[in-house]
């Protein structure tokens, strides 16, 4: 009982919106995410490119584009920031 109410006491209230700031660290997790959402595509794609059953070729193509989707989705929100000249040590 008592570590539940210090557990509670210690957790800090969720976030309504993220920062306007990247710090290094996120830096560096958003382009690992960029690397292995790029690695999926291509393996993905390169699945496909050998694929002689047109269900799972189509199910390939569309994992592979969903992983394109989200490399977009992140270069994005990474060159937003970078305009906005919010990226910090």
């Amino acid at each position: 009982m008592q570590n539940q109410q210090m557990n509670q006491q210690n957790q800090q209230p969720a976030m309504q919106q993220p920062p306007h700031v990247i710090t290094t660290k996120d830096f560096s997790y958003i382009n690992d995410m960029l690397a292995w959402n790029l690695l999926a595509m291509k393996k993905a794609h390169h699945a496909a490119s050998h694929c002689q059953d047109q269900q799972i070729l189509s199910m390939l193509e569309a994992c592979g584009q969903m992983h394109q989707r989200h490399y977009s989705k992140l270069l994005a929100h990474l060159e937003e920031k970078q305009t906005n000249n919010s990226i910090t040590q």
